[in-house]
């Protein structure tokens, strides 16, 4: 599985294993949006079938 971090503009800014330690810190304690098929994610997420966009996690980081 892979985790994506995106800007709030949606720009791609890192990708990573999801198994790795840092993403685990990273989400700890925060509770997951499921899905990213609003318009907003058409260009981050192009060639994503509209299944895996509506089983997305999406975490927002407070950073």
């Amino acid at each position: 599985m892979v985790a994506r971090l995106f800007l709030d503009t949606r720009e791609l800014v890192a990708e990573f294993d999801a198994a790795v330690e840092e993403v685990a810190l990273m989400t700890k304690g925060l509770v997951p949006g499921v899905g990213a098929l609003g318009s907003e994610w058409n260009r981050a997420l192009q060639g994503h079938s509209a299944t895996e966009r509506a089983s997305a996690l999406v975490y927002t980081l407070d950073i």
